[in-house]
C-alpha cells in the first residue's frame, strides 16, 4: 500500500549531487512531491528533504541506492507520524482587496498567517503550516484576485531523541580508531 514518506539524505554540498539523486527516483517511475536541500546542524554537511509517496518495500530499495550514491553519507526515510514538519507559502493579493473590506483581513488573522508586505498595489502575505493549511488559504483567497502564489517544500525534523546521523558518525569515528589502534 502507498503512503506518505519523508527522506533525509545527508551529504557534502557537491555539485551535482541532487541530479544523481534525483535520477534515482525517475529511474523507479517515483514522482517527488516535494524537495528542499539546505545545510544541516553538522558544519559541512547538507541536508535534501524529499516526500514521495511510495510503498515501505519501494522506499527502503530507494534509500539503499541512494545511499550507493558517492556523495551521499546517509539516507534515511520517515512516516508522517515520526516527524515534525512545516512548509511555508506567500500569498500575493491586490491592496484593494484588502481595502475593501475586512474580509481578507479576517482570513489572515483566522489562518495565522501575517501580512510580509504592503504597497500600494499589493499585499504579500506569509502562511506556515502543513500543505493542506496552505492549500485551504490558497483557495479561500482566491476570490480576492489572488495574483501569485508559492509554497515551499518540507522542512522536518525527526522525533528521534538524537539525530541518527549523529549516532552513525560517531560509529564511524570509533569503527576507524579500532583500525587504527
Amino acid at each position: 500500500m502507498k503512503e506518505e514518506f519523508t527522506l533525509t539524505v545527508y551529504s557534502e554540498n557537491v555539485v551535482g549531487l541532487l541530479n544523481q539523486v534525483t535520477t534515482v527516483f525517475t529511474r523507479r517511475h517515483i514522482n517527488i512531491e516535494s524537495i528542499i536541500a539546505s545545510a544541516s546542524a553538522i558544519k559541512g554537511i547538507h541536508k535534501i528533504t524529499i516526500v514521495i509517496f511510495t510503498t515501505s518495500e519501494q522506499v527502503e530499495k530507494l534509500v539503499g541506492q541512494i545511499e550507493k550514491r558517492i556523495d551521499v553519507l546517509k539516507a534515511y526515510y520517515f512516516r508522517t507520524h515520526e516527524i515534525v514538519y512545516q512548509e511555508i507559502a506567500l500569498y500575493k493579493v491586490p491592496t484593494k482587496s484588502l481595502l475593501e473590506g475586512n474580509e481578507v483581513e479576517q482570513l489572515v488573522r483566522k489562518n495565522g498567517a501575517r501580512i510580509l508586505e504592503l504597497t500600494e498595489e499589493y499585499v504579500v502575505i506569509q502562511k506556515s503550516g502543513h500543505k493542506e493549511e496552505t492549500q485551504d488559504l490558497y483557495e479561500k483567497l482566491q476570490p480576492y484576485g489572488l495574483t501569485q502564489f508559492t509554497r515551499s517544500g518540507r522542512v522536518a525534523v525527526n522525533r528521534l531523541k538524537k539525530e541518527p546521523l549523529n549516532i552513525w558518525l560517531k560509529t564511524l569515528e570509533e569503527d576507524q580508531l579500532k583500525v587504527q589502534a
